[in-house]
């Protein structure tokens, strides 16, 4: 069975609502009822995000009104 994701592991990604824009790295990937949760990770820090939370881009307003 192959599932499209949109995100990849290895892929270089930024948490929206994050006021620091840190570039994480999706290190897992998990499937369950609940939908797709990608694991980003942040040196040795990591958490768990859906698709809508996540950004290839980094957010420069939040940083400008940080």
């Amino acid at each position: 069975m192959k599932i499209n994701t949109e995100f990849d592991l290895g892929e270089e990604v930024y948490i929206s609502t994050d006021l620091d824009q840190y570039r994480r790295i999706i290190t897992g990937i998990e499937i369950s009822p609940g939908g797709i949760q990608y694991r980003l990770s942040v040196g040795m820090e990591f958490s768990w995000h859906y698709d809508v939370e996540i950004s290839r881009d980094r957010d420069i307003m939040i940083l400008t009104s940080n």
